[in-house]
């Protein structure tokens, strides 16, 4: 029986690098893909599938579309799509970075390494502004219902579907808030990350109450900043059994539900968006790449 990759319903590792390729023309990239899978064991290596891979191979991926791009006043909402995603997870950044090599290089005759990420844990998963994240997962079992396909059968069944977006945040304007209105962005006090009841209504906690939403809108976060020189933010990872709740979330985070924008772009902004879907597991260890016709 197929699973999900155990590092989507894993703790957070202390440390992760993010990789992301473009295909290459004239490459062979369902060779690429074979040379790469017995590196993905899905706990210290994720693999995601774009949609552009996919259509590649010659196959649709039910429920794999392509990122919604789409703007509010002052800020861009980005699509950057891309062919294939690893998100490498451990403790230890040498590792992290000889392993990317590893990947890079099994793919690399028909794939282009597009970006690398760096990321790692503040704290006790805390975001770079202080404030706890995550807070709202769901655990345990509603995890996997949130998170991980079911009943639609072989090399479908154990998959996921993941939404990426790295998020740059403007510290120059956050720090200029008062302790109050900080709350007010997120909805939570930061000094004991409890909820208020009269928080603004373009509070994140209140824009993004998962439970509001009609059917509810879970997804399994696993959220990690990251930092490069003197900037820094949030490496944005949702995993959902399908795509739906993380556009509900982003729909009314952006307005498109009642015109009420998010605190949080008042801070941050997106600069990169994605869509990925995570295959599951096979037999022996290796990721169960059948519905790529491989």
């Amino acid at each position: 029986m197929s699973q999900p990759q155990s590092g989507i319903l894993a703790a957070l590792p202390r440390q992760a690098r993010y990789l992301s390729f473009e295909i290459l023309p004239e490459g062979d990239a369902a060779a690429a893909l074979g040379a790469v899978a017995p590196l993905i064991d899905g706990d210290t290596a994720v693999m995601g599938v774009g949609r552009s891979l996919a259509l590649e191979l010659g196959v649709e991926i039910p429920g794999l579309r392509d990122f919604p791009a789409s703007a509010i006043p002052g800020a861009d909402i980005p699509a950057t799509p891309a062919a294939l995603w690893f998100w490498l997870r451990g403790d230890d950044r040498g590792v992290l970075l000889h392993k990317a090599r590893r990947i890079e290089a099994a793919v690399k005759a028909a794939f282009r390494l597009h970006t690398v990420l760096d990321a790692f844990q503040h704290g006790k998963s805390r975001d770079l502004t202080g404030y706890e994240d995550g807070t709202e997962n769901p655990r345990d079992e509603a995890a996997v219902d949130a998170a991980i396909v079911a009943g639609q059968g072989a090399g479908l069944d154990g998959g996921s579907f993941v939404a990426v977006q790295q998020w740059q945040h403007q510290f120059d304007r956050f720090e200029q808030l008062s302790a109050g209105e900080k709350d007010d962005v997120f909805g939570r006090r930061l000094s004991d990350n409890e909820e208020f009841d009269d928080a603004p209504p373009a509070a994140h906690a209140k824009r993004t109450a998962q439970e509001s939403f009609s059917p509810p809108a879970f997804v399994v976060r696993r959220s990690m900043p990251w930092t490069d020189g003197m900037s820094g933010g949030l490496v944005f990872v949702a995993f959902g059994r399908s795509l739906d709740a993380f556009e509900a979330l982003l729909k009314r985070m952006t307005g498109g539900e009642d015109g009420i924008v998010d605190n949080l772009f008042t801070i941050t902004r997106p600069v990169t968006g994605a869509y990925y879907w995570c295959p599951p597991m096979g037999g022996g260890g290796q990721v169960d790449l059948s519905r790529l016709g491989l």
